[in-house]
């Protein structure tokens, strides 16, 4: 049962909220409930899943997309008072998106039933643009980590990343180790410790176990 902050939450992230009528509200929040998710813990594991309707709470959440050997390559993350709806691509007509979804930290989201959130959609047309619109919003962020990944150099590609992250979290100490951005810019760990190295030796960055602290961002945006 959610309490009322959990309801005021989903009225904030679903944006069509007004558009409902009073069974359709209704009927949204009594199939909606809270959960937690461990760091490490898979939400989502590709198309043959279909979980549900992700509203972020807390916390944070990679979307990513599996080779046949098992190497990964992350598309995009999603933190707190976002919305996922990827999570529920059964409600997706005409489009098939084979992705997985994993906890990066620990997470408290509110889930919503697939079913119920499309016959919403199916009923009301504010409910359906929201989904659509989501799902083009996503799959912009998957051309581009894709674009990345085809068509840039790899020491564009790093500095991209940490820049990025320095603007997310608003400092210049990345907490994170060089497997962990292998896994986020789809290359190997090798790979990444050693343009680190090359970036430290310019003084760009200064590593340290764990931490990445940026120096001069003036220099990596040259790169770009």
């Amino acid at each position: 049962m959610l309490n009322k902050q959990d309801s005021q939450f989903i009225e904030t992230i679903l944006t069509f909220w007004d558009h409902l009528n009073s069974q359709q509200k209704s009927m949204l929040l009594e199939n909606a409930m809270l959960m937690n998710y461990q760091r490490g813990e898979t939400i989502h594991q590709g198309e043959n899943d279909c979980v549900g309707v992700l509203l972020i709470k807390s916390g944070e959440l990679r979307t990513y997309i599996l080779s046949e050997d098992g190497r990964d390559i992350t598309l995009y993350r999603i933190g707190a008072n976002e919305f996922c709806i990827l999570s529920a691509s059964c409600i997706l007509q005409n489009i098939t998106f084979d992705v997985h979804i994993d906890a990066e930290q620990d997470c408290e989201i509110i889930l919503i039933n697939s079913a119920i959130f499309q016959k919403i959609c199916n009923e009301n047309i504010y409910a359906e643009n929201f989904s659509y619109k989501a799902a083009i919003d996503r799959f912009s962020d998957v051309m581009w980590a894709m674009q990345q990944i085809l068509f840039m150099s790899f020491d564009k590609r790093l500095t991209i990343f940490l820049l990025d992250e320095v603007a997310r979290t608003g400092s210049n100490t990345i907490v994170m180790t060089h497997e962990q951005i292998a896994k986020y810019i789809g290359s190997a760990r090798e790979v990444v410790s050693r343009m680190l190295k090359y970036f430290e030796n310019e003084g760009y960055v200064h590593l340290s176990r764990g931490k990445i602290e940026v120096i001069d961002k003036v220099q990596l945006r040259d790169i770009i």
